[in-house]
């Protein structure tokens, strides 16, 4: 019998059709200036370009699913883009916010090391620690967002999501820049982005909706719920481009795609085997961060590459820098990269049952570098 060998990892394709690429595209067609780099395609010229990211909204789950999503799937696609690595969202939304890859922005996992602290980038806390106050947002990710270059190139700036993320340590670091008008649902959030794209241009309004994602985290992708949810979804675009003021573009794009874990390592399981030598583990089930103790690192890689065999791409830091992983990692930033980073394969995910219980109960995951998770559509419907 012939051996099928292992899928190589998707590699983000840096500078040629990512997310940091679609807000330079947008921004290019409203004819700016600012954001000349449109990357791997072009987009017709706008007076208004609208932007609708749907947090979960992979390229795969779309393609598999078209049947429950016609208006999406007749949208002309621009892409597939890829995200970027490691694939979950405060990693994808911090790059299309600032339109750079990982490594420049300094946003390297779901948890990752600050200054010796675990950080959360959803949450901005380590435990029940809030910590706006100690690692300033807008310190731990300093560069300008591209809200900030377009509203000060006279750009109306408009960013529509939930009212809880209005303060959020993501919205400051990743995100800022624009009239923030926070949401609840999907009403209103279509009121505020058509509203975002009213009016003498050139306007720029972002939208974002979180529910499929959730929905995939908690009943798995493709599930009944999420299918249930995309529906929903279909009908909004629908009804936004039906509404679409007269010389608006409409972009749609995801953060990251899912897949359904099937295979779990614990990495708080009896033996510890995967924590011995380690110091702080970030990342998420799909792509973990490992931070080792002094001296501990050779011995640290060889655990995790011996215990999750095929089951993962496991690198030392230097080389997951090296090939390109994060894309060019900016001064500074290198400390945050993990001195082991693991990459899941297929279904697979190391979890810990005891630091994370809510994340380790999720049947649906992402975070690696497959394309079920790496490639996201870049749907397009030129004004009118």
């Amino acid at each position: 019998m012939t051996e099928i060998p292992a899928p190589e990892p998707l590699l983000p394709r840096y500078g040629a059709g990512t997310l940091s690429d679609v807000l330079p595209a947008l921004l290019t067609s409203l004819g700016t200036g600012v954001g000349t780099d449109v990357g791997a395609f072009d987009l017709p010229p706008s007076r208004a370009a609208g932007l609708l990211l749907i947090d979960g909204l992979g390229h795969e789950l779309l393609t598999a699913h078209a049947a429950d999503a016609p208006v999406l799937a007749a949208m002309a696609d621009a892409g597939p883009l890829t995200v970027g690595f490691p694939s979950s969202t405060p990693i994808s939304l911090t790059s299309l916010g600032t339109g750079l890859p990982p490594g420049a922005h300094g946003t390297l996992g779901v948890r990752f090391r600050v200054q010796d602290t675990l950080l959360d980038a959803l949450s901005w806390k380590d435990g029940d620690t809030d910590l706006r106050e100690r690692l300033v947002p807008e310190q731990v990710q300093p560069e300008p967002t591209l809200f900030e270059g377009a509203a000060a190139a006279g750009v109306e700036v408009t960013v529509v999501s939930g009212r809880e993320f209005r303060t959020s340590g993501l919205t400051r670091s990743g995100l800022r820049g624009g009239t923030y008008r926070g949401v609840h649902a999907l009403g209103d959030l279509a009121t505020a982005f058509l509203a975002g794209l009213s009016g003498p241009g050139p306007r720029l309004a972002y939208g974002y909706h979180s529910e499929l994602d959730l929905l995939g985290h908690l009943h798995g992708p493709g599930s009944a719920p999420w299918r249930w949810q995309l529906r929903q979804l279909d009908h909004l675009v629908g009804m936004l481009l039906e509404q679409l003021p007269a010389g608006a573009l409409l972009a749609v794009t995801g953060d990251h795609g899912m897949v359904g874990l099937t295979r779990v390592y614990d990495a708080d399981a009896g033996d510890d085997v995967l924590l011995s030598g380690v110091a702080l583990l970030g990342g998420d089930p799909r792509a973990r961060q490992i931070y080792t103790r002094p001296g501990a690192t050779d011995d640290v890689l060889a655990t995790w590459r011996e215990t999750l065999g095929d089951d993962a791409w496991v690198l030392s830091g230097k080389e997951a820098v090296d090939r390109n992983w994060f894309g060019p990692v900016g001064d500074g930033m290198r400390d945050r990269v993990g001195d082991v980073v693991a990459a899941m394969r297929g279904t697979a995910g190391v979890v810990r049952s005891t630091a994370e219980p809510l994340m380790a109960g999720l049947p649906g995951q992402h975070g690696s570098l497959s394309t079920a998770e790496q490639l996201v559509p870049l749907l397009v419907a030129p004004p009118r």
